[in-house]
């Protein structure tokens, strides 16, 4: 198995490490030899090395395009000489039912310009559900996206926020794939781009080739509607479905989702989400590498203000004073800091509150083994000059500090606010601050526990005048890796010629833990090619046109999704 996994499975040989119009033309035994001596890990003796009837010799490029030469019979011929110790690479049980998929292509290739006009139509309308900015706007305007994609029965349902959309789309298959989506966006201030959060340009990245800049192109507009457009192009493919949609959208994401699991049990929507197989959220999951993130899980997250105030406190001044009577009055911003320091250890790293690790899991040796295996020579590298940072936490070795990337529960400060913020200075002493946290949850705290066990701290480090105000959150989410959804990803993945890497959990948070507890109770995962970056950021991007010959671009992302969906079909 150690060549195996170095190639991520003999489904993945195409892209990768074999030319398919090569691989097409040979006979079973000598697609075996073209793969290896492709991957330059075995070259048997008595097989020459590439000639120049070779494609790859001659240079021609490859495409996603050339998946479509590896048939079912193939795979099993192939797998069948490797034995038993390649079970990665078994093939489908029904993939050739679903033939290949070069018409879907040829109409996602015809639909691109719109699929672009798509995303950058729906940038435009900005629904932002901390400012309570166009939020039944933004739930309209996806409700007809999924209108125009085939979805039926739409609907916008309200919640005591903000309202979501659901819809299906039943052509009767054995299998029901459930579909997460957000219409909501982060907040932006346009002078910190260089280029309009709302106009969806096209901007070159050195490295990538060409993106679109917008609030919501990566997290979540853009590959949202990336799985449109491949609803979309098998439509206008002349084909049928091969499963089941169920969709659920909601408009409260970015603010912890505090209604979402009210929106879920809508008994309508609770009764169809329990018929689907999983449920996943398209994502752009590719690295610079190429290789593709498959996640078993993501932590869980509480959004909260802490609030200090001389009128709660009863003492410091009920309005702002002028800061000379700072000698002789309490001052309420320093009551906040005096609180916000109980919270961590001194260095700010480790949560201090009380009983907060009591059911913390930690990882197994497994979870850690998955967690170091994915890690390349390059990648710590990039991702220190991606964050713009030099060092770790403790200056851990990069392996330990992506296992506390991993593993550890977090207490983050978002922001604070007290007093005077504009500019120049303005001698006053304020009569109220303000702290804007989030709680990063790991399996098995509860948001629920987290925030009590908040509350006891604050109150018995003295600080019971100190405001708690909880605006949403919700508990990790673990899906077992045996799971159809994961399986499907993984399958999908390897044949595109993706590398997947098994991922533990998520360091960021999104609601699936509503899908996988009770009374949903269904496996969830995100799946996705291509990549985008900045999320939450200025300068939002997603890829769009890639000159990285490892990383998709839109169309290819579109074919990604149309494969998983065929995948999905027909898996076991």
């Amino acid at each position: 198995m150690g060549w195996l996994n170095s190639v991520s499975g003999m489904i993945d040989l195409c892209r990768r490490n074999l030319c398919c119009r090569c691989h097409r033309a040979a006979r079973p035994i000598e697609k075996l030899r073209l793969s290896l001596r492709h991957s330059g890990l075995y070259w048997p003796p008595d097989h020459p090395k590439p000639g120049a009837h070779c494609c790859v010799s001659k240079g021609l490029p490859m495409t996603f395009d050339d998946f479509d030469c590896l048939n079912r019979r193939d795979l099993i011929q192939t797998g069948a000489l490797l034995g038993a110790g390649i079970a990665l690479a078994q093939p489908l049980p029904l993939l050739a039912q679903s033939g290949a998929l070069s018409d879907v292509r040829a109409a996602a290739l015809a639909g691109k310009d719109t699929a672009i006009k798509r995303i950058r139509d729906w940038i435009a309308l900005p629904s932002i559900a901390a400012e309570n900015l166009n939020m039944p706007e933004g739930a309209a305007y996806f409700a007809g996206l999924a209108r125009d994609a085939g979805f039926t029965d739409v609907e916008i349902i309200p919640t005591d926020g903000h309202p979501g959309v659901f819809g299906k789309i039943d052509v009767g298959a054995p299998r029901t794939l459930g579909l997460y989506f957000m219409y909501d966006v982060k907040q932006f201030t346009p002078a910190e781009w260089s280029s309009p959060p709302l106009e969806g340009r096209l901007v070159e990245r050195k490295g990538l080739g060409t993106t679109m800049v917008g609030r919501g192109s990566a997290n979540h507009k853009g590959p949202e509607a990336t799985f449109l457009s491949a609803l979309h192009a098998i439509r206008a493919a002349g084909r049928t479905l091969p499963v089941n949609l169920v969709l659920i959208c909601e408009g409260e994401e970015e603010i912890g989702s505090p209604n979402f699991r009210q929106l879920v049990t809508t008994p309508r929507v609770l009764a169809a989400l329990r018929s689907c197989d999983g449920v996943f959220m398209p994502t752009t999951m590719q690295g610079l590498e190429g290789n593709a993130a498959v996640e078993l899980g993501a932590k869980g997250i509480i959004e909260l203000e802490l609030i200090a105030s001389g009128n709660k406190w009863g003492r410091g001044p009920k309005n702002d004073i002028h800061s000379s009577l700072k000698a002789i009055v309490d001052s309420p911003v320093w009551r906040l800091v005096q609180a916000l320091q109980t919270l961590v250890t001194p260095d700010g790293n480790t949560p201090a509150i009380e009983g907060w690790f009591e059911n913390v899991r930690l990882l197994t040796e497994r979870e850690k083994s998955l967690i170091t295996q994915a890690i390349s020579p390059v990648t710590e590298g990039q991702m220190k000059d991606a964050f713009g940072i030099t060092h770790w936490i403790d200056d851990l070795p990069f392996p330990d500090a992506l296992i506390r990337l991993a593993q550890a529960p977090t207490v983050n400060i978002e922001g604070l606010v007290a007093g005077h913020t504009g500019p120049g200075g303005m001698t006053i002493l304020p009569n109220r601050a303000v702290a804007k946290l989030d709680f990063r949850l790991v399996p098995n705290q509860t948001r629920a526990e987290a925030v009590q066990k908040l509350r006891a701290h604050l109150d018995k480090q003295g600080f019971a005048d100190v405001e708690m105000k909880v605006s949403g959150g919700y508990d990790p989410t673990e899906t077992d890796e045996n799971s159809r959804l994961i399986r499907t990803a993984m399958a999908t993945y390897r044949k595109l010629g993706i590398r997947p890497d098994l991922t533990v959990r998520l360091a960021g948070s999104w609601p699936g833990g509503t899908f996988t507890q009770p009374p949903v109770s269904v496996p969830v995962g995100r799946f996705g090619l291509g990549t985008g970056g900045y999320a939450h950021a200025p300068d939002e991007y997603l890829l769009i046109e890639s000159t990285n010959p490892k990383v998709a671009g839109l169309v290819d992302s579109v074919m990604a999704y149309a494969e998983f969906l065929y995948t999905l079909a027909a898996i076991d």
